[in-house]
């Protein structure tokens, strides 16, 4: 009987990879239709072959990153392709000799600033899993919180936010409910409490990346197109902006969550902290540990200095990359398990973004915009509001990709703002498990079911927009 089951399991297993293997193949071919078929529509004898091909590129672009047809690192990879070969051929008809040159920059990507920045954080939140600072840093910080519901969600949401604005926040969120699932194994089903700790958690990690440029991809790609325009943002700069907002979001999500969920009387156990591995306690393991902390305060404190010593953030991100590979804290085999499909993803979303600039097609679209009388508050809402629903089903990157091109050339005026109000916006979509990386962790549990993430989401899809056009205006007029 045993037998019988497990070859039926095995059968149902094939005949579901059979199904999801077509039904991938067939919104891969809708994908390309929806970008033909908008490219024709869309099309017009003022546009040349170069910004054609990029105009579809980036429907097609579009279309695969909502039906995830093929993963979104894979989308960035045939960016880097279809600019190579498309363009290429465009170019070669113009320019035969200098051709290969032209194109070359779209590939160049790689070696842009904010992908060493993003690998130097990468490599730091790599050092601090392996020697269990993380673990180490969050017991410290969780038993500073008292022991009352309401406290001890702000503290773990406090902390979630803040290592994520230095590790990934898909590793933070990860790390955070697996030092919380025994607790949460404790309480009953469908608890009001463990529902708040897995829609705090994931919400304070997506919101605290909000705090640095690693903390996000979406940064990125802001402060690349900010940088590419004239507008110098460093780690600092950007800090000023984004950690202020991230913290009072993280606020404004734990003071929801405690008026639904959180019960006003009564402590919590936290012994669940002391659960948590602690790894060895010898001479070396002590070390390591110490070397580490000593090159990620290092770090942190050269990038927040940038402008004294004048040393570039990416050009700083190699010293952890260095130390941490010279002391063999970070091996080849953990350099392999780094999230390089995240660096793949960003790479391919600034050669988009840098061909929709360099062709000339945002520009023509904007000057058809500019046609109307746009009220600049009005269009920062707009955009704002546009960021959080599209990046509630499609890649927050993906979504800043699109637009902030668009939006850095569509006003003449302060046109900083409307890249800082986008890349601030795309990490508030929290309204479905599938909206971020964190949200999927968390319903992963089975201890969440998806409407409990909705009102998570409204909250942060109203407040934020919200608070981030307040504090970005309020703050641009005294910096």
């Amino acid at each position: 009987m045993a037998d019988s089951r497990t070859a039926s399991k095995r059968y149902m297993f094939k005949i579901q990879r059979v199904v999801d293997i077509q039904q991938k193949i067939i919104y891969f071919l809708l994908s390309i239709i929806f970008a033909f078929g908008l490219t024709y529509l869309l099309v017009n004898p003022n546009l040349d072959k170069a910004q054609i091909y990029v105009l579809f590129l980036l429907f097609l672009s579009i279309g695969l990153w909502i039906t995830e047809a093929v993963p979104p690192f894979t989308v960035g990879l045939l960016i880097f392709g279809f600019l190579v070969f498309g363009l290429g051929n465009v170019y070669s008809e113009i320019d035969p000799e200098n051709a290969s040159k032209m194109v070359q920059k779209y590939v160049q990507t790689w070696s842009n600033s904010v992908i060493w920045l993003m690998l130097g954080g990468f490599f730091m939140a790599e050092a601090m899993q392996k020697v269990g600072l993380d673990k180490t840093l969050f017991k410290l910080a969780i038993s500073r919180f008292g022991t009352k519901p309401r406290f001890v969600l702000l503290g773990i949401m406090l902390v979630t936010a803040v290592f994520s604005m230095i590790m990934s926040n898909t590793a933070t969120t990860a790390m955070m409910i697996a030092a919380v699932i025994p607790f949460i194994n404790t309480l009953e089903d469908d608890a009001p409490f463990g529902k708040a700790m897995l829609i705090g958690i994931p919400a304070a990690a997506s919101l605290g990346g909000m705090g640095t440029i690693i903390g996000s991809p979406p940064n990125a790609i802001a402060v690349d197109a900010l940088n590419s325009h004239g507008f110098n943002v460093g780690f600092l700069e950007w800090m000023m902006y984004g950690f202020p907002i991230a913290i009072v979001l993280v606020f404004v999500i734990w003071e929801a969550l405690i008026q639904k969920y959180v019960p006003k009387v009564a402590t919590i156990d936290l012994s669940f902290l002391d659960e948590m591995e602690t790894n060895s306690r010898n001479r070396i393991f002590i070390m390591k540990r110490r070397l580490v902390l000593g090159v990620l305060l290092l770090t942190l404190i050269l990038w927040l200095t940038g402008k004294v010593h004048g040393i570039p953030a990416s050009a700083v991100s190699l010293l952890p990359i260095m130390l941490l590979t010279m002391f063999r804290i970070v091996t080849s085999d953990d350099v392999r398990k780094l999230p390089w499909d995240t660096l793949m993803l960003v790479a391919g979303g600034l050669s988009l973004g840098l061909a929709i600039k360099e062709t000339g097609l945002a520009q023509y679209y904007v000057s058809l915009l500019q046609g109307y009388d746009l009220n600049f508050y009005a269009l920062i809402a707009v955009f704002s509001g546009l960021t959080i629903v599209l990046s509630n089903f499609m890649s927050n990157t993906a979504t800043a990709t699109i637009l902030i091109p668009i939006a850095i050339i569509l006003v003449s005026q302060d046109a900083d703002i409307l890249p800082l109000v986008i890349g601030f916006s795309a990490s508030c979509a929290l309204f479905l498990p599938i909206s971020t990386p964190p949200n999927a962790i968390a319903f992963s549990t089975g201890k969440i079911e998806q409407k409990d993430f909705r009102f998570g989401g409204i909250v942060a899809g109203i407040a934020g927009p919200i608070i981030i056009i307040a504090v970005v205006l309020l703050l641009k007029m005294f910096m």
